[in-house]
């Protein structure tokens, strides 16, 4: 059994991760290949690409890119054509992993897709790509099921893998111990991104707030992980000259642990939202793209939905609080982040409607993913 899977980006890798070791329940001898990052390396699967020439967003940001982008998916046409898998996978990224999937299923091999493209959000025509590319669509989120069937996509919805995996209850005291942190001082976790463009738009913001916060609350610490050798170093530079005299603690990797030991979080808009959310965080949200791009989504009204963070969006309400653009800034990121500091009510809200989406969630969505595979390669 030789499956493909191509996961663009590190919330993609810990995905692929999870199904690849429910899918080796199924077929212990199975060879996995395709892009790969540490989580996935780690459970054996082989990378054709560096993950990290992958991890691109916006649409501005994603133009700049484009022929190295294009080179890589024709390559991986190729390699992926000589080897023929039992199946594609793709993970998320569906600009990049839809083409992809197209091709292959016009040589027969059975294409599915993990993680459903926010085709309720913007750019609902591609749906018509999703038919053509797929032969199994899986959901991650509730919401997303009846619209994706009412217009013709194969899709089930499976629950969300951070669902099963975070505890629903988990102990803050402990997590802090593990970091040799105190267990008393309030801590602010700052996650300016997996993208190197992320955090060379948010780095500066976030430090600035820190900066802000700190001088309201002298007993602050602060907690940023990030996700790998080359994007701390990128944080670090920029660290020199806008951090310094921070009581500021850097991590490498350990997200949750860090939302985990937090009382309150910054975070760039992304799957770092559900985490917290998971982790029953109280959030404010940070996110800066392009001044085109942005001009573009506003313009054209691209954005269908009222939120930008997935945390708002499931829970239905704007618990977390969202600046954009020329509001992410520490004037105004500075003081919802102390008052869930402060209020003990609010942020208990908060936390009873995150505890409701977490167990709406919990469905073993990698095992279920893996039986919905088996049953379209036994339909094959």
């Amino acid at each position: 059994m030789n499956i493909a899977i191509v996961a663009n980006e590190p919330s993609g890798d810990l995905l692929g991760a999870s199904l690849i070791r429910q899918l080796k329940r199924l077929w212990p001898e199975a060879r996995f290949f395709g892009v790969a990052g540490p989580q996935m390396l780690a459970t054996g699967c082989e990378t054709l690409v560096d993950q990290e020439r992958l991890a691109r967003m916006g649409l501005v940001e994603v133009v700049r890119h484009l022929p190295e982008l294009l080179s890589i998916r024709a390559q991986l046409i190729r390699q992926l054509s000589q080897r023929k898998p039992q199946v594609f996978i793709g993970v998320d990224a569906p600009d990049f992993n839809l083409p992809l999937a197209r091709k292959l299923r016009e040589q027969g091999i059975p294409t599915v897709h993990l993680v459903s493209p926010t085709v309720w959000a913007w750019r609902a025509g591609r749906v018509k790509q999703l038919r053509r590319s797929l032969d199994l669509l899986l959901s991650l989120f509730p919401f997303e099921e009846a619209f994706l069937r009412a217009h013709g996509v194969p899709v089930r919805y499976i629950g969300h893998p951070l669902a099963d995996e975070i505890p629903l209850q988990l102990d803050r005291a402990a997590v802090r111990r593990k970091l040799h942190l105190p267990l008393e001082d309030p801590i602010i976790a700052l996650l300016p991104g997996s993208r190197s463009t992320e955090v060379q738009a948010l780095a500066q913001p976030m430090l600035e707030t820190a900066r802000w916060c700190l001088a309201r609350e002298p007993n602050l610490r602060f907690l940023v992980p990030l996700v790998s050798p080359n994007i701390r170093a990128q944080f670090e530079a920029i660290l020199q000259t806008q951090g310094k005299g921070l009581p500021l603690l850097l991590l490498d990797g350990q997200s949750r642990a860090a939302i985990a030991a937090a009382d309150a979080v910054l975070t760039a808009s992304g799957t770092a939202t559900l985490e917290a959310l998971l982790l029953k965080r109280p959030m404010v949200v940070a996110y800066r793209i392009h001044p085109l791009t942005y001009w573009l989504v506003k313009t054209f009204r691209l954005v269908k939905v009222p939120h930008i963070a997935m945390a708002n969006l499931l829970v239905g309400r704007a618990f977390a609080p969202e600046f954009l653009q020329e509001h992410c800034k520490a004037q105004e990121m500075g003081p919802p982040l102390l008052r869930f500091l402060r209020d003990r009510e609010a942020v208990a809200e908060i936390q009873r409607a995150y505890e409701r989406v977490h167990h709406d969630l919990r469905r073993q969505a990698s095992h279920q993913a893996a039986l919905a595979i088996s049953e379209l390669l036994g339909r094959t």
